[in-house]
């Protein structure tokens, strides 16, 4: 694998599911999930607010969400990014819209429904998450917002491999990312990284609608980044640690990994039970 791609949702489902069938007999739904959110801006304003996510199900997958996953429910969703790209009929302008092929679904709700919300905690925030490992597909251009905010837009590649269940050939598919990076995060991105270079992102994905001149409406889906990582480069903590740890003889290096007694006092600490509680009963489904 030389690439990632993958988002992980908490959310809502907003509307009954519809199971479809393909021509070959495989089943498929779109799911239509609504996250709450809440993020700090470049600017470092906080702000609430929700996205819109289409998340597509195929197969078993597709078939258990058609049976228990009703409008309101709660999901962790799983997946890729894939954009999918078509000429309008009408005016034949390249059209494109982003959403989750779904890989992994849990039903969160409990049988007997969701709870209420405690006031004032922390702990029921949804979730909106993507993480990519790809190549730069340009040089970063920095631009700075009206209200003096440093802005940098990239675009980061990542494949994708897989085998053809009906041919049985190796097929191949590259996603082109659009990611947004703000404040110091930009200004560290536009001086090390150009094109090419290989890349870690992670961030929350949003989606921004807009009307062209013509006045036809237009979506473009993007991660914004809290985080960024050059990969495939030297590190110097790490290459200490890698030439020290070589030239050690096998039995001094295995003597280091064994484990280190303890010698303070462990009474303090707490025992850690590992049986779970949960219940076969107990399961949502």
């Amino acid at each position: 694998m030389f690439s990632l791609n993958r988002v992980s949702l908490i959310g809502y489902q907003t509307q009954p599911v519809e199971l479809r069938q393909t021509p070959s007999g495989t089943a498929v739904t779109d799911l239509n999930i609504v996250v709450p959110t809440s993020f700090t801006t470049g600017s470092g304003e906080q702000l609430s607010g929700k996205g819109f996510f289409t998340v597509t199900l195929w197969g078993p997958m597709a078939d258990v969400a058609s049976q228990y996953v009703r409008p309101g429910a709660q999901l962790y969703i799983s997946g890729r990014l894939q954009t999918d790209s078509w000429d309008d009929q009408t005016s034949g302008e390249k059209r494109s819209k982003t959403k989750v092929v779904a890989q992994e679904m849990i039903l969160l709700d409990p049988k007997d429904g969701q709870r209420s919300a405690p006031a004032g905690a922390e702990l029921g925030k949804c979730l909106n998450r993507a993480e990519v490992i790809g190549n730069v597909t340009k040089d970063p251009e920095m631009r700075t917002t009206t209200g003096g905010q440093n802005v940098l837009t990239i675009g980061v590649a990542s494949n994708e491999r897989w085998k053809d269940r009906q041919s049985g050939e190796m097929k191949e598919r590259t996603e082109f990312h659009n990611v947004v990076l703000w404040g110091a995060l930009a200004e560290d991105v536009a001086k090390h990284i150009k094109k090419g270079s290989k890349v870690y992102v992670a961030g929350r994905v949003q989606t921004r609608s807009w009307e062209t001149q013509s006045g036809g409406k237009r979506t473009t889906t993007e991660i914004v980044a809290d985080q960024m990582s050059m990969l495939g480069i030297a590190n110097t903590v790490a290459a200490e640690t890698v030439s020290t740890r070589a030239a050690m003889p096998s039995r001094e290096r295995s003597a280091e990994e064994s484990p280190v007694a303890v010698t303070e006092p462990v009474a303090a600490i707490p025992e850690v039970q590992y049986q779970s509680d949960v219940k076969v009963e107990d399961l949502p489904f």
